[in-house]
């Protein structure tokens, strides 16, 4: 085990220096000017030539890159471009926002999408499969950001039963500690908070979950099929075992390595996902400011934010690999 775990581990470096590589290539290659976007319209060319040497552009590429993965080793993200203060500390002030929002959308796909995945097994050919599958298909098929506008539209605009942004309400005047709004006001018994930052989450955790939720279920339901014909289940049912006993007990169990797979990857999606999804929902997160410091061409904030969400990606799959023994406990690592 702890063999495999250092190679992993040493896996991860070229991994991570091929993704700092390319976002330090694509935000250099990006049309616009930082220096002029901090300046202003009305800057003379002095002035943003002075910008620029300030904040080392001026500099060849080569050592502009090895500043940057010098400052990378130190765990420094440097500091924005536009408000001068450190990386870290913008991307930790949001870092709270985007793990609650992603944590929701994984519960709700890894739930929703094993149960409707059983249940189409279970029930092949009938009705309730092709429902399934064909709303799994429809779910992978649209587009994320299509997606929350349609939602925003229908429960918030037409209906006014969700709230479309934001974390809180403003009128309940909460103060945090943490950043993290469910964790904090549930452990405090703040239930009024609590609640109406549970209705805030409600959208934008459906849109981000539905592409996720349906890879799931179709993988689920693929699983379930190949272990419900094996031998050992008809067996299980021979033995006279109920009909929930063999199927959660012996053949999810067994179905489930995998769905964990698909789940580990699909964090991936729900990271990526997380970009679009902050932004249409006005969500204070990590995607939301990344987009934002595009825009402004903030090279540190991006690459200090990619940098961040690559490391979440490549933890959640050291993990999910080290889940297999725990389902499995043929596979052995060495």
């Amino acid at each position: 085990m702890r063999s495999y775990l250092v190679k992993r581990l040493l896996l991860t470096f070229p991994t991570v220096f091929g993704i700092l590589v390319l976002v330090f290539v694509l935000m250099r290659i990006i049309p616009g000017d930082p220096a002029r976007l901090m300046a202003g319209e009305r800057a003379t060319p002095e002035q943003v030539a002075a910008i620029r040497e300030q904040m080392g552009l001026n500099d060849p590429y080569w050592v502009q890159f090895a500043r940057f993965m010098g400052e990378m080793a130190r765990g420094d993200f440097g500091e924005s471009f536009f408000s001068k203060r450190p990386v870290m500390e913008e991307l930790m002030a949001r870092y709270p926002a985007t793990v609650e929002l992603t944590l929701f959308a994984m519960i709700i796909a890894t739930v929703a999408g094993v149960l409707a995945g059983v249940m189409a097994a279970v029930y092949r050919g009938s009705i309730l499969d092709h429902g399934v599958m064909a709303l799994a298909l429809v779910g992978v098929s649209m587009p994320i950001f299509w997606l929350g506008l349609q939602l925003i539209i229908l429960f918030s605009v037409k209906l006014g039963w969700l709230p479309a942004g934001g974390r809180v309400d403003p009128r309940l005047g909460w103060q945090g500690s943490t950043g993290f709004v469910i964790f904090e006001t549930l452990l405090r018994g703040e239930w009024a908070v609590f609640w109406d930052a549970v209705r805030r989450l409600l959208l934008p955790g459906v849109a981000l979950a539905t592409i996720p939720l349906s890879v799931i279920a179709r993988v689920t339901r693929s699983a379930m099929l190949e272990v419900l014909g094996q031998d050992y289940i008809r067996t299980a049912r021979a033995k006279g075992l109920s009909e929930r006993v063999v199927i959660f007990r012996h053949t999810l169990r067994n179905a489930l390595l995998p769905v964990i797979t698909v789940v580990g990857l699909q964090v991936g999606s729900l990271l990526g996902g997380a970009v679009l999804t902050e932004t249409v929902f006005s969500w204070p997160g990590i995607g939301r400011y990344i987009v934002q410091s595009i825009e402004a061409r903030d090279y540190p904030v991006v690459q200090g934010g990619v940098v961040l969400i690559a490391l979440a990606f490549v933890v959640v799959n050291l993990i999910v690999d080290l889940l297999y023994t725990a389902i499995d406990p043929r596979i052995r690592y060495s």
